[in-house]
């Protein structure tokens, strides 16, 4: 029944594809619309409506959109083979780093939750709804100094032992928010904020995102954890003999360590050749291959992790792909919008083009797409990545179902964060490169 819902929906992208009333000016379009956009909506629709068939959905949008440029409209360096060459050269590094950290910090997940750790953890929370939201401001701060998707995974991990593997969707979105949030204040804690930190603009500039954040963690704690609670209560009585194996979490910290130190020492002073090597992925690497003589890693946790993160990747490689050539002019309007649009498309290119256009308040912009992404699953990494963990979160319906207090708090918060802190944009801090012959083209 799926494979044939599937084939109709690849059947529907290719009757779009061969409409004549498609055709616009500079490629096919719908309302003015470039037609990539729909074939990304269709591929998103795809892996919200037959969730156990993700990476076949994906990997059919990504083969359909890359067909589609190569013959219609080209890509942003140049057209054919040799313009989508130079696309994935220009991506090779955020997309090695990213599959770095998913296959890695998937070890460190089943590290963290074999050293015991959360299973003593009890003992020092409240054994009622107010120990999950204690949980989720532990994944939050864990973020502010951490990539978020390491946050979320530990996060998850924990819930796995809390709640006696049983996690309520609610709650799971709760993490993934709380990771984002967490992130996005701090410079080293997400890859949009870090992004912005490369390009020149100061750490306390992105600051007062924690106004908004702070409130959306409070909204989200409370009705994630009271959720959590009514599913599967937190775990009350630790093993009485369990003892910390800390040699596993020497592991952790090591792998943690040395990846947030390669992202501060790299940023800091080789910011010039940051986005040339994927210097946080192979740091993670290094750490988990000098740690094998200390504890075996579970290597047969890397075929189904590598699946979802190739699963991953294609959504990001597409998205990379979609025509984002202009944004509206920098406003908190505008920036409250790029919050929604985050929860679907990648929020890496849309936070680019804002750092290239210029004139947004850099710590509402930092709260918008990092926190926004939230709303849906596949919206962020962190989101992604917790996915891999439980694989039941991969339905965007009950997502929004269970996980409604995300959209109630990305709302709220940034209405706290206009009325205490204001919205104070900033001029541009450098000038607009001038638009290669090929991107103008195309």
């Amino acid at each position: 029944m799926l494979k044939s819902k599937l084939s109709r929906l690849l059947s529907l992208l290719a009757l779009l594809l061969a409409s004549p009333a498609a055709f616009a000016a500079g490629g096919p379009a719908i309302a003015g619309i470039p037609l990539e956009f729909f074939i990304f909506a269709a591929t998103l629709l795809g892996v919200a409506l037959f969730h156990h068939y993700t990476l076949q959905v994906a990997l059919s949008g990504l083969v359909t959109v890359t067909v589609y440029k190569l013959v219609f409209t080209g890509f942003k360096f140049g057209a054919g083979f040799a313009g989508l060459g130079l696309h994935l050269a220009h991506e090779w590094v955020t997309l090695a780093n990213l599959l770095c950290l998913l296959m890695g910090f998937a070890l460190l997940a089943r590290h963290f939750e074999k050293s015991h750790v959360p299973v003593v953890l009890p003992k020092y929370l409240p054994d009622d709804w107010k120990g999950g939201f204690m949980m989720l401001v532990m994944v939050f701060v864990l973020s502010s100094f951490l990539d978020n998707i390491a946050a979320a995974l530990i996060g998850g991990a924990m819930a796995h032992q809390l709640f006696k593997g049983k996690v309520h969707i609610g709650y799971l979105a709760a993490i993934v928010a709380a990771s984002n949030a967490g992130g996005s204040g701090s410079v080293v804690g997400d890859t949009t904020t870090t992004m912005m930190w490369i390009d020149g603009i100061s750490p306390a500039d992105v600051l007062h995102a924690y106004v908004a954040a702070g409130v959306a963690l409070l909204i989200i704690g409370y009705f994630g954890a009271k959720q959590q609670h009514a599913y599967s209560p937190i775990l009350k009585n630790a093993h009485a003999h369990t003892k910390i194996d800390w040699a596993r979490v020497g592991i952790v910290a090591t792998i943690l360590l040395l990846a947030m130190g390669t992202n501060i020492i790299v940023n800091l002073h080789y910011a010039d050749i940051s986005d040339s090597f994927p210097f946080i992925g192979v740091a993670v690497w290094v750490a988990i291959l000098i740690t094998i003589p200390v504890r075996r890693h579970d290597w047969e946790l890397m075929p189904e992790t590598f699946k979802g993160s190739v699963f991953l990747l294609s959504l990001v490689v597409i998205a990379s792909m979609m025509p984002v050539e202009a944004l509206p002019p920098a406003s908190w309007m505008s920036a409250l919008g790029l919050g929604f649009v985050s929860s679907v498309f990648d929020n890496i290119p849309l936070t680019a083009l804002a750092i290239r256009q210029g004139g947004f308040d850099w710590g509402v912009l930092a709260y918008c797409v990092g926190f926004g992404g939230s709303m849906l699953w596949f919206g962020s990494s962190a989101g992604v990545a917790l996915s891999n963990m439980y694989p039941e979160a991969r339905s965007a319906g009950k997502w929004l179902r269970h996980g409604w207090h995300v959209v109630l708090a990305y709302v709220i918060g940034f209405a706290v964060m206009m009325a205490v802190v204001g919205w104070h944009p900033h001029a541009p801090h450098k000038e607009v490169a001038p638009t290669s012959t090929a991107a103008a083209e195309h």
